[in-house]
């Protein structure tokens, strides 16, 4: 079966089901997206990575990337591969010395992964076929404005705080590992630097 290539797009709260979030993949050459429903952990996982944030302790997929990087096994992809009961099942494919292993994922663990590795993400066509959903442009600059996890109401009050009051902020929250509120801190002082 053809591999089709996809990238993270949107990281955002789910729609369908409250204290969940939903991580946005798109066709590398197309136009379709598929929406993936996660746990908050998993989300502040993936968002730490995207955002290269540091903990103070190793998470969890960290721990995982040292070990395989400490016994020499490079992840080389990782492959969305079935789509069951509306279930998402995932797969590493991982190499030692030479020889390919195939081991098997939760999904958003092995997104988590593949941001920390900066490795390729696939799909099948059969997959999108059953999941995946064909956004016009306008459709799609929405999703994009809707990406950081966090409400507008959040996002606004940021925006009384001084650059160095959020950089405060941000060594607080990542002292108590909220990684999904440093994402939103952190998100408010690339947006000034961008507009300064």
């Amino acid at each position: 079966m053809k591999k089709i290539e996809l990238d993270i797009v949107a990281l955002s709260h789910s729609v369908t089901q409250s204290h969940n979030y939903a991580v946005v993949l798109g066709e590398r050459s197309g136009a379709r997206r598929l929406p993936i429903v996660i746990g908050s952990f998993e989300a502040q996982a993936i968002a730490v990575a995207m955002e290269r944030m540091t903990p103070n302790r190793p998470l969890t997929h960290d721990l995982f990337r040292n070990t395989l990087e400490t016994f020499n096994i490079e992840l080389r992809e990782v492959v969305i591969n079935n789509l069951l009961d509306g279930i998402f099942y995932a797969r590493l494919i991982c190499i030692k010395d030479g020889e390919i292993i195939e081991i098997d994922s939760r999904t958003s663990d092995a997104l988590a992964m593949a941001v920390r590795f900066n490795c390729p993400i696939y799909t099948y066509e059969f997959i999108l076929d059953a999941a995946g959903v064909v956004l016009e442009e306008s459709e799609e600059e929405g999703e994009m404005e809707e990406a950081p996890a966090s409400g507008g109401t959040e996002k606004a009050s940021l925006s009384s705080y001084s650059v160095e009051e959020l950089q405060r902020m941000l060594d607080e929250v990542l002292g108590e590992e909220n990684y999904e509120r440093a994402a939103e801190i952190r998100d408010e002082i690339d947006r000034r630097k961008k507009d300064s």
